[in-house]
């Protein structure tokens, strides 16, 4: 039952993907579950999916995930200077 599931997890950030919309590892873990995005992006890679990769602030991350949970980093976390990988699907 437990595959099932985190199957589940990882269709509903592939389809997050290939909606078009971004992602970051942060935004995988934190909306989706996903713990190893570099995965997911290297199956789509495998189906033929063009995949551009660039560095995004954790602080930009952050807005993204507000709009759906509430992250809140400690006061001292240096969120404008911390890089993510965005991934998103070339179009």
């Amino acid at each position: 039952m437990a595959a099932a599931f985190t199957t589940g997890l990882i269709t509903a950030a592939k389809e997050h993907l290939i909606s078009g919309e971004p992602l970051t590892r942060l935004e995988a873990l934190i909306l989706f579950g996903v713990s190893n995005l570099p995965e997911v992006v290297y199956e789509l890679r495998k189906q033929s999916f063009i995949i551009k990769t660039r560095p995004i602030t954790f602080a930009a991350a952050m807005v993204r995930i507000n709009r759906h949970a509430k992250l809140e980093p400690p006061p001292n976390l240096p969120i404008r200077e911390i890089k993510l990988t965005e991934y998103r699907i070339s179009k």
